[in-house]
């Protein structure tokens, strides 16, 4: 299975068609929530996503299926003075996890950070989910100290 990790062109139909459903894949999935979007998410996610003059959306791909998304929005670190990138959504089709789509999706968005100078990734993720869990220690994110956060986990992985 060759997989192609690019950005996004949100207005193509079929990449758009392609972010929104793996996003509601996800969602459906038990670990996502257990329900699918709501209709009006669906017919609106990538136009409005397209707006945000601050995201990257990543899209994982294989003989021209969208498989695999991240979604991500630049911030600023005011601590470092520097930009930084918040990996929001990390989602791959059932069919095609454990197969190594979402390291390459977040391989990728290291590359594009690093090219902006960000000073690290951040993303959150349940503390039920233990499979993502693992895969963000295994790629090197780890615990930041940041209140109490309950049931979710903020982490973060210095760039330099």
């Amino acid at each position: 299975m060759s997989v192609t990790i690019r950005q996004a062109d949100l207005d193509d139909p079929a990449d758009a068609a392609g972010v929104v459903a793996v996003l509601d894949s996800y969602a459906a999935d038990p670990v996502g929530g257990g329900q699918p979007l709501a209709d009006t998410v669906r017919a609106t996610l990538a136009e409005k996503l397209g707006e945000q003059p601050h995201a990257l959306v990543l899209v994982a791909s294989t003989d021209e299926q969208c498989i695999g998304i991240a979604i991500c929005f630049f911030g600023f670190s005011t601590f470092a003075a520097r930009p930084l990138l918040n990996v929001h959504d990390l989602a791959v089709l059932p069919a095609h996890r454990g197969r190594g789509v979402g390291r390459a999706l977040l391989a990728a968005a290291e590359r594009c950070a690093r090219e902006r100078g960000c000073c690290k990734l951040t993303l959150e993720v349940q503390d039920s989910n233990a499979r993502a869990r693992g895969l963000y220690r295994s790629f090197g994110f780890d615990n930041l100290t940041y209140g109490n956060s309950g049931p979710t986990r903020f982490l973060a992985k210095p760039l330099g």
